[in-house]
């Protein structure tokens, strides 16, 4: 196998990392790797009977069960009221740094500034400007300093790949059914976006990964870019 690596993928909402790297995430786990996932928004606000309070407890146990279903070692909740998201809440970037920190990412996969809504937005950025912020000795986290802002960092594709050109591509062909699966747990968001939106979200996700490996020569694929900032440019691929 080689080297086995550590993998964070910070999403903003429970079901966002199964919709954007699940397949990745899987075929990290099956190749033998560590990955921690992380959502910084708990879900809170997304559904239009269910109450917040409720939905959030809900939400959380789903992502705990999909993190199961992918391998994943861990799924860390950060517990941030969804749109309430923001980068320069410096709560919110202490708990960033000190997922980073615990993790000790070889790579870090997290969301695209042109996604569709300001929470996923202001998660990319809090992840990036975090990252930096590990590596700061005297920036106080519970875990010790860790050199976050040299860690590689890969954005994973918006939402039905609106605006964004892929530099970097997975073959998801082998895990596609268990990142369906994972996106399954998430019953909460599913069911409703059936029953009120008329959206079989099960299909679009496959579609969207079909479309993605239509681009690259294979069944089904997800769609990454590079964080092209020094000194986070690789020499060697992270990504399985």
């Amino acid at each position: 196998m080689g080297v086995v690596m550590r993998i964070l993928a910070v999403g903003c909402h429970p079901d966002d990392l199964e919709i954007g790297c699940g397949g990745t995430i899987a075929k990290y786990a099956k190749l033998g790797h560590t990955v921690i996932m992380c959502h910084v928004a708990n879900g809170n606000m997304g559904h239009v009977e269910i109450l917040p309070d409720d939905l959030r407890i809900i939400r959380t146990k789903e992502a705990e069960e999909a993190g199961k279903v992918l391998g994943a070692e861990e799924v860390i909740n950060i517990d941030v009221g969804d749109l309430y998201v923001t980068s320069f809440n410096e709560e919110t970037a202490l708990k960033i740094a000190e997922v980073i920190r615990y993790a000790k990412p070889d790579a870090i996969i997290t969301h695209d500034e042109a996604d569709y809504m300001r929470d996923h937005v202001e998660t990319g950025k809090a992840v990036f400007n975090a990252s930096f912020s590990t590596s700061i000795n005297h920036y106080a986290t519970k875990s010790p300093a860790f050199p976050g802002n040299s860690c590689p960092i890969y954005y994973m594709d918006t939402l039905a790949g609106v605006n964004f050109l892929p530099t970097e591509y997975v073959d998801i062909t082998d895990t596609i059914e268990i990142k369906l699966e994972a996106l399954s747990c998430h019953v909460s968001q599913i069911k409703w976006m059936l029953e009120h939106d008329k959206i079989d979200f099960i299909d679009f996700v496959r579609t969207c990964s079909k479309y993605r490996g239509l681009q690259c020569g294979v069944p089904y694929a997800e769609a990454f870019k590079s964080c092209m900032t020094w000194p986070r440019v690789p020499t060697k691929r992270f990504l399985p």
